[in-house]
C-alpha cells in the first residue's frame, strides 16, 4: 500500500515519475495552477498591504478535492511542480489546502526527470521556498495592477476589449520604435572597389582598404570612377603576407533564451512552440519498452552550468565517437551572466545513452529536430576549438597615375585545418553581423595562392560596386527574444507568453517571420508612453525584474516593492483618466463624400486601425478602407473585387478584411449579408476532393491555406499556392517558399516529387 503522495503539475510528468518511484508512492497531477486571482475583479486588497484574494480556478475544485482525498490516504506528501517561481506558487497553493490535515508535506525539485535525480530528490526533500513564492506573487500582483487599472482607461478612450500589460506593453514599444527607426532612416550611398587578381593560375578578389593611409571611403560613382581612372595600368605588388593560426571556440550549452533564438533561426520555430516541445521532452517521452523517459533537463534556466556527471558522460561519448583529438585536456567551463540564477543547470540531454538516432523513432519530426539541436550544442560545448590557417595579403597598386602606398588592397583567405566542435554544431550568424558584413571575409573558408612578399600579381579586372546603407531590420522571433534578454525585459520563462500576447491582441502582425506593429499597436503605444512613461520605460521595467529577483533571494520585502511601485502609478492613473486622448470621440473631417447618402466622410478608429465612416452613422453605416499618405492625405483604397457573383443575389463579390483575415462579401451589404472564404484560385490537391484552397488565419494570427471543405478534407499548407502546374509530377499548383539559403523559390508539395526552382522575385502569378 502506498505511503507517500507525489504531486506534480502535468499528467505527462506524473506518468514518467511512476516509472521511477515504485509501489510505495502515488503520483497525481494538479494540471497546472489550482488557484489564481479572480478573473472578474482586481483581487488585490489595496488597503491591506496588497493582500491577494486567491480563489480556486474554475474546473479545478474537483482536482483539488481528489488531491485532498489522496493525501488523506498516505503518511507524507511531496510537492513536485516545476523548479521555478510558477512551480513554487502551485506547490504553495496546494500546501495551503493540505496543511490542515497534519501531514508531513515537503517540497522536492527535479532539474531532470531521471531515476537518479528523482530518487535523490525524494531522499533529500526541502522546505517550501517562501521567498520564491513571494517573488511570483509580487509579479502576479504587479501584472494585475497594470492590466486591470490601465485597461479600463483604454476601453473608455479607445474601445472595449483592449488591454495593457506591464511587460508586454514594453515589448510592443520596442517593436513600434523599431518601426519608427526604419521610417526615419535615410539611406546613404557608398561604393566598394574589388580587384580580381591571380597568381599561379589561382584567381581571388582583393578589396580596396586604404587610400593615402586612411580607410577607403568612396561615397559616389564620381569618386569611384576617379579611382578606377587612377588605377588604369597599375601593377599589383604584395608587400605584406600575414599567416596565423586562428581558433574558434565552442559555444556554451543552451540557456532558455539561446535555445529560443537558435530554434527560431535554424528550425523556424516560434518561441511558444519551442517551449511547448521542450516541456514535453523534459516531462518524459514514451520510449518503447523503456517506458516514459525524461530526455532533457529543465528548460527554463539562464545558467550555463553543467553537472560533473554530465561533463564526464559527454567527454566519454566524444572520445568514443570522435577520438581523443576532439577532447580538451580539461573540461570547458563557461561563465554565465551576473544576473543568472544558478540553481538549475543549462539545458542538456539527461543522458548520453539517448543520442538522436535512438530517440528519432519515438517522437514526431519537430520534437526530434529540437532534441537534436539541444544534443548537438551540448556535445559541442565540451569539444576542442576549430582551428583555421588564415592568410592576409596587403597589396599595393602602383602605376603611372598612383604613388606607392596610395591605394592599398587586402585579401583574406581561411582554410579549416581541424574542425573540432564544428564536427557537431555550426553557430548561426546573427542578424547584426549580417548587417555589418562581418561574415563576408573573415568567416568564409576561401583559399589564396601561395605568394610571398614582393610577388607581382596578375591583374584580371576592377569592379566598382554600389551599395546603400540599410535600416535596422524588423524584429524576428529570435532577435526580439535577444533584445528582451539584453534589455532585462521579462525572464526566460516569460518570453514566449510576451510574444504571444502582443500578437493575440492584434498589436503586431507577423509577415515573413518579421513583426510589424499594427495601427492599433502604434496608437496604444503612443497613448501609454505619454500617460505612463515610467511603466513603459525599458530601464524601469528591467529594474522591476531585478527587484523580483531580489525578493526571491530574500533581499527585498515584497510589500515594500509593491508600495514603491503603486504610489506614483496611482497618481498617473488618475491623471490619465482625465487627460488621455479620447480616440473614441475623434472624427477627423475629410474631403470625401459618402457614395450612399452624400454626407461627409470622417476618419475614425476601429479594430483594424483608421477607416473612413459616414458622418450620418448610425443612419448610414457606409465605411471605406483608407491609406494615409506621407503628406497626411486620406486616400480611399480601391475596392478589391473578384470574378465571383453572390450565390444569393448575383451581385459582385468584394474582398473584405476581418479579424480572421480576408473573406468575400456581397457588394450589396447590408441588404445582402452573404459571405464566403477567400479562394486563392486553385483546387484542393487531395484526390477526389473538388474543394477550393482558401486563405485562413490560425489562432496565432498566422495566414495559412486550407481546403474549403474542412473538416471533411484536412488539407492545409503554410505556403502560398501559385497558379502554376508542377513540370515534373504535373501537380495542379506549386507553392511559394522563402528560404535563407536559397532565397525565393517555387516548390512542389508532393514529397515524392521534390521539384524546386529558385526565382528572382515573387511572380505575378501568385494566387492572392
Amino acid at each position: 500500500m502506498a505511503t507517500a503522495l507525489v504531486i506534480v503539475e502535468s499528467p505527462a510528468k506524473a506518468n514518467t515519475l511512476k516509472k521511477y518511484l515504485g509501489k510505495g508512492f502515488k503520483v497525481a497531477a494538479s494540471i497546472g495552477h489550482v488557484k489564481d486571482l479572480p478573473k472578474k475583479s482586481l483581487g488585490v486588497n489595496l488597503e491591506k498591504d496588497f493582500e491577494p484574494e486567491y480563489e480556486v480556478i474554475q474546473g479545478k475544485k474537483k482536482i483539488l478535492s481528489e488531491l485532498k482525498k489522496l493525501a488523506n490516504s498516505v503518511d507524507e506528501v511531496f510537492l513536485a511542480p516545476d523548479p521555478d517561481r510558477e512551480g513554487e506558487a502551485i506547490a504553495w497553493h496546494i500546501y495551503e489546502d493540505l496543511k490542515s490535515k497534519n501531514k508531513k508535506i515537503q517540497r522536492v525539485l527535479f532539474n531532470e526527470i531521471t531515476k537518479r535525480a528523482v530518487q535523490e530528490a525524494i531522499q533529500h526533500p526541502l522546505e517550501l521556498n517562501k521567498h520564491k513564492y513571494e517573488a511570483q506573487q509580487t509579479r502576479r500582483i504587479l501584472d494585475r495592477l497594470v492590466g486591470y487599472k490601465i485597461s479600463p482607461i483604454l476601453w473608455d478612450k479607445v474601445r472595449r476589449g483592449l488591454s495593457a500589460g506591464r511587460v508586454q506593453s514594453v515589448a510592443l514599444r520596442m517593436v513600434v520604435e523599431r518601426d519608427h527607426e526604419i521610417a526615419a532612416f535615410k539611406s546613404e550611398e557608398y561604393w566598394t572597389i574589388i580587384a580580381t587578381l591571380s597568381y599561379d593560375k589561382t584567381a581571388f578578389d582583393a578589396k580596396l582598404q586604404k587610400i593615402d593611409g586612411k580607410k577607403a571611403e568612396v561615397s559616389n560613382q564620381k569618386e569611384a570612377d576617379h579611382i578606377l581612372q587612377n588605377l588604369k595600368g597599375a601593377t599589383y605588388n604584395v608587400f605584406e603576407v600575414k599567416k596565423q593560426e586562428r581558433k574558434k571556440n565552442p559555444v556554451p550549452p543552451f540557456i532558455t533564451s539561446k535555445l529560443q533564438q537558435d530554434a527560431a533561426r535554424k528550425l523556424g520555430f516560434s518561441t511558444k512552440k519551442t517551449m511547448m516541445l521542450a516541456q514535453r521532452l523534459y516531462e518524459g517521452i514514451e520510449m518503447g519498452s523503456e517506458g516514459a523517459t525524461g530526455l532533457i533537463t529543465y528548460m527554463r534556466t539562464d545558467s550555463v552550468r553543467l553537472s560533473n556527471d554530465a561533463v564526464s558522460q559527454v567527454r566519454d561519448f566524444i572520445t568514443k565517437q570522435y577520438g581523443k583529438d576532439y577532447i580538451p585536456d580539461t573540461p570547458n567551463f563557461y561563465k554565465g551572466k551576473k544576473s543568472a540564477q544558478d540553481a538549475h543547470e543549462a539545458i542538456r540531454p539527461t543522458s548520453t545513452e539517448y543520442p538522436p538516432h535512438k530517440v528519432k523513432r519515438y517522437v514526431e519530426r519537430d520534437m526530434f529536430r529540437l532534441y537534436e539541436l539541444i544534443w548537438n550544442r551540448f556535445v559541442a560545448c565540451q569539444m576542442t576549438p576549430a582551428v583555421y590557417d588564415q592568410t592576409t595579403l596587403l597589396i599595393d597598386a602602383e602605376g603611372s597615375q598612383t604613388k606607392k602606398g596610395q591605394y592599398v588592397f587586402y585579401a583574406t583567405g581561411r582554410i579549416l585545418k581541424f574542425n573540432g566542435f564544428l564536427a557537431v554544431y555550426q553557430e548561426e550568424i546573427e542578424e547584426k553581423q549580417l548587417q555589418k558584413g562581418e561574415d563576408k571575409e573573415e568567416d568564409r573558408d576561401t583559399s589564396l595562392p601561395n605568394v610571398q612578399e614582393k610577388d607581382i600579381l596578375n591583374f584580371e579586372k576592377l569592379t566598382p560596386n554600389q551599395h546603400f546603407t540599410e535600416p535596422p531590420p524588423r524584429y524576428s522571433e529570435a532577435s526580439l527574444v535577444k533584445a528582451l534578454e539584453e534589455n532585462g525585459i521579462g525572464r526566460p520563462s516569460t518570453y514566449a507568453s510576451i510574444i504571444s500576447a502582443i500578437q493575440n491582441r492584434d498589436y503586431v502582425v507577423k509577415k515573413e517571420n518579421r513583426f510589424y506593429p499594427t495601427d492599433l499597436g502604434q496608437l496604444i503605444t503612443e497613448l501609454l508612453v505619454k500617460s505612463f512613461p515610467k511603466v513603459m520605460d525599458i530601464e524601469f521595467t528591467a529594474q522591476l525584474e531585478e527587484k523580483l529577483d531580489a525578493i526571491e533571494e530574500g533581499k527585498e520585502n515584497w510589500v515594500s516593492v509593491l508600495r514603491e511601485f503603486y504610489t506614483p502609478f496611482d497618481e498617473r492613473l488618475q491623471k490619465a483618466k482625465k487627460e488621455m486622448r479620447n480616440v473614441k470621440t475623434e472624427a477627423a473631417e475629410t474631403k470625401h463624400k459618402c457614395d450612399k447618402c452624400g454626407s461627409g466622410m470622417v476618419v475614425k478608429w476601429g479594430r483594424r486601425g483608421k477607416f473612413l465612416a459616414c458622418s450620418s452613422y448610425p443612419d448610414c453605416k457606409n465605411t471605406k478602407e483608407i491609406h494615409i499618405t506621407d503628406e497626411g492625405e486620406v486616400e480611399i483604397k480601391p475596392q478589391e473585387t473578384v470574378d465571383e457573383k453572390c450565390e444569393k443575389c448575383a451581385s459582385p463579390m468584394t474582398v473584405k478584411h476581418g479579424r480572421f483575415g480576408r473573406f468575400l462579401a456581397c457588394s450589396k451589404y447590408p441588404e445582402c449579408k452573404s459571405t464566403k472564404s477567400f479562394s486563392v484560385g486553385v483546387k484542393c490537391p487531395e484526390k477526389e476532393c473538388q474543394g477550393d484552397v482558401v486563405e485562413k488565419r490560425s489562432r496565432a494570427k498566422r495566414i495559412f491555406y486550407g481546403c474549403s471543405k474542412y473538416p471533411e478534407c484536412k488539407f492545409a499548407s503554410w505556403y502560398k499556392p501559385i497558379k502554376k502546374a508542377c513540370p515534373d509530377c504535373k501537380a495542379t499548383f506549386l507553392v511559394l517558399k522563402i528560404t535563407k539559403s536559397r532565397g525565393t523559390e517555387h516548390a512542389c508539395l508532393n514529397k515524392e516529387c521534390g521539384f524546386k526552382e529558385v526565382i528572382e522575385s515573387v511572380s505575378e502569378d501568385v494566387a492572392t
